[in-house]
């Protein structure tokens, strides 16, 4: 075995013992929020300055990402991340010890496909995950050949460039219910207990086709100010209006297809009693996008 992966064991060893994990068996200081943030478009903060979209589109998103870790109580143990980029039949958890990446964009430079972000897998974590899902009566499903998509691998190169915590995706279960992803976080939420930080990475925006237009940016802020509003709730009220957020001011508009707001629903129903807070929200290629922390 090399040095540096003698190193990478210690420092995961020594992380997941400090913050108490699922990996360890260790008592955990303080629960884990869950998080809700946008990865942007694509490779877009491994791109120069300006190629997608004006200079500085992305630098206010991609400074937040860069500064997840030092809103968190402690460093987490491993992370969970639900990814708006995998649908499957029922929930289903990357087992692999040390997984891929899958480079699901098109028509970017040769680069963005040589990106490195060499997290390894947490198959015991993954295992967790399932018992959880299990005990809740929500059936689930292992992949262990899949690699991260780059929801995963291309906001957490920012958080964690080092790459050395245990990672495992999770899917979104097709059909894309939301009442389904509620219940799906409230059966993950005892992994906050155990040094798991709960990731939805996707975008509180997403139609293609509305970016860098007026009627987008209206859209974008009258769907942002219901989202502040709807996690801010308690969490009876919150649920509520996440169940019929297509009730909310330009809810289709924003979303044509809700698989990038999806992730947080299960955010949201393994946030428990904790309220929401807006931890980012700023302009991106003309409209408003947040990221969300819960507790």
């Amino acid at each position: 075995m090399d040095p540096t992966s003698i190193d990478r064991r210690e420092v995961l060893v020594a992380g997941a013992a400090a913050a108490g994990s699922v990996l360890t068996g260790a008592t955990p200081k303080r629960r884990l929020p869950t998080i809700f943030l946008p990865h942007g478009g694509g490779p877009c903060f491994f791109m120069p300055d300006g190629a997608m979209g004006p200079p500085g589109t992305w630098k206010a998103m991609g400074e937040y990402l860069k500064g997840i870790n030092a809103t968190l109580p402690f460093t987490p143990a491993a992370l969970l991340v639900i990814s708006a980029h995998w649908e499957t039949p029922v929930p289903t958890v990357i087992t692999a010890a040390q997984p891929p990446l899958l480079y699901d964009y098109y028509g970017f430079p040769p680069e963005t496909y040589a990106l490195k972000w060499p997290a390894p897998g947490a198959p015991t974590l993954a295992g967790r995950v399932q018992r959880l899902l299990g005990e809740a009566g929500i059936a689930s499903a292992a992949e262990p050949k899949r690699g991260f998509d780059h929801g995963v691998f291309i906001p957490l190169k920012l958080a964690y460039p080092e790459a050395q915590l245990p990672t495992v995706q999770l899917s979104l279960r097709s059909g894309l219910d939301p009442a389904q992803h509620l219940a799906i976080g409230r059966a993950l939420a005892p992994l906050r207990d155990e040094g798991v930080l709960i990731v939805g990475s996707g975008m509180s925006y997403h139609n293609m086709r509305g970016f860098n237009s007026a009627p987008a940016a209206a859209d974008s802020k009258r769907f942002d100010a219901w989202l502040q509003q709807t996690v801010a709730e308690d969490p009876q009220a919150r649920d509520r209006r996440l169940l019929d957020w297509l009730s909310a001011p330009s809810a289709r508009a924003c979303h044509p297809r809700e698989e990038h707001l999806l992730p947080l629903m299960v955010t949201a129903g393994a946030a428990g009693a904790d309220r929401g807070h807006p931890v980012f929200s700023g302009a991106a290629l003309g409209v408003q996008v947040s990221a969300v922390q819960f507790g």
